[in-house]
């Protein structure tokens, strides 16, 4: 089996929060990659990693990193395939804005999707739906993923209702 999706983050460090696109790419089957590539220690590996992701059979690359958060920008450059990125809260970071802006604020031609800070699970999902352009049981299985989301919003509607309060108008 041959990796669809490349989970990419500038460090380890970085994992707790990558994890969780891994995670949504486990429920959704998908075959995926996860590995730490440094846009700034290691720039070499970054430029083979993106140069020759596609003709490893790569569709979709998610890359997270904090900081300056430039890797998934990087990657982009080398890339033509779909870059979904994730700005991290890191420990030297300002509070995550400095990551969530390194990564939004791309020129034109070097497109970057961008999820919310520490939005990795998201990053998962969008990246299932992009594959599921081209594969049936992957759309439905994005689409009952959808579904169980709504039903726990009704679910714990419904455990809302159950409260008390003397002033609640219903």
């Amino acid at each position: 089996m041959n990796p669809l999706v490349s989970i990419i983050m500038g460090s380890t460090s970085d994992y707790p929060v990558m994890k969780k696109a891994a995670e949504v790419l486990e429920i959704m089957k998908i075959p995926f990659e996860i590995n730490a590539l440094s846009a700034h220690r290691v720039p070499g590996r970054v430029m083979e990693f993106g140069m020759n992701a596609a003709t490893r059979g790569i569709k979709v690359i998610i890359a997270g990193a904090g900081g300056a958060a430039h890797l998934p920008g990087v990657i982009a450059a080398y890339t033509h395939l779909p870059v979904i990125g994730v700005p991290v809260k890191s420990s030297n970071s300002m509070d995550g804005w400095d990551s969530v802006l390194s990564i939004l604020q791309m020129p034109t031609g070097i497109p970057v999707a961008t999820v919310a800070l520490d939005g990795a699970a998201n990053a998962g999902i969008l990246a299932s739906q992009i594959l599921a352009l081209s594969d049936r049981d992957l759309n439905i299985r994005v689409k009952e993923y959808k579904e169980k989301l709504a039903e726990k919003v009704i679910k714990a509607n419904k455990e809302l209702e159950e409260e008390k309060f003397q002033f609640r108008v219903i």
